[in-house]
């Protein structure tokens, strides 16, 4: 709880038995978060059966894998349903340090953002925690031709660690988006287009064998998707295209 605001955690997960309770433990160690949520997207591991013993932690299955997209979006369904008024997603593969959940809901809490990234690139810790070098040249590349199409500054558009208010939830059409990985960079667009300032703090992220992580062709695929999303953006904007996930406000 943070000024009487309920903070839930989401942690949309897949065959995330080696690395779950370690995140979970240390998320329940910042002494902020009320629940967690895991979304269990068609594990064959003991994923889900590590979250039932889990205190304060609701969890639901996807009895077929519907991707990281589809997860995502249960798992705000469901922190909404919950009584969250802040929703703090946390991959449960132990990549991103749970200890900047305090920065993060404090920056919502206070009023000041309805939107927070934990930002892997802000410190240059990117590559100091092993992200492999064409990846970081890709997020650089995307960065820079996002930000020009979409008028922002963001540091990165492709962190997985993400806060945000239970306001911006039910302002933004995410439903309306994509069930695979370019999901995270069409919600992020959306928020832009609703006029939402995203904020940014810096995170120490590692790159070890239990962290998920998409291969060199899908991450092609999500690169020319992130492309997509940007210039229908634009052309919606400038009014020369309508798009489903960027309606007329």
């Amino acid at each position: 709880m943070y000024r009487d605001k309920k903070v839930i955690v989401v942690m949309p997960a897949y065959e995330a038995e080696l690395t779950l309770r370690k995140t979970y433990e240390e998320v329940m160690a910042q002494g902020v978060v009320d629940q967690v949520i895991v979304v269990d997207d068609g594990s064959k591991d003991q994923t889900v059966d590590i979250a039932r013993t889990l205190p304060n932690t609701l969890v639901r299955i996807h009895e077929k894998n519907k991707g990281y997209g589809g997860n995502q979006k249960s798992c705000y369904q469901l922190a909404l349903q919950e009584g969250g008024d802040i929703v703090i997603m946390v991959h449960p593969d132990y990549q991103y340090t749970p200890k900047l959940i305090p920065a993060m809901v404090s920056m919502i809490g206070s009023g000041l953002y309805q939107c927070v990234l934990g930002s892997r690139v802000l410190g240059g810790y990117a590559l100091k925690g092993g992200m492999p070098l064409w990846r970081y040249v890709s997020n650089r590349f995307l960065t820079l031709v996002e930000n020009m199409l979409m008028g922002a500054k963001l540091s990165e558009y492709h962190t997985g660690y993400r806060a945000f208010s239970k306001e911006l939830l039910q302002k933004v059409p995410y439903e309306r988006n994509s069930d695979d990985f370019v999901f995270d960079n069409q919600m992020l667009a959306q928020i832009l287009w609703y006029g939402y300032t995203i904020a940014e703090v810096s995170c120490p992220t590692k790159y070890f064998e239990e962290a998920s992580s998409i291969n060199f062709m899908r991450s092609v695929k999500y690169g020319f998707g992130c492309l997509n999303t940007s210039l229908t953006y634009k052309l919606a904007r400038i009014g020369l295209v309508r798009s489903d996930i960027f309606p007329e406000k």
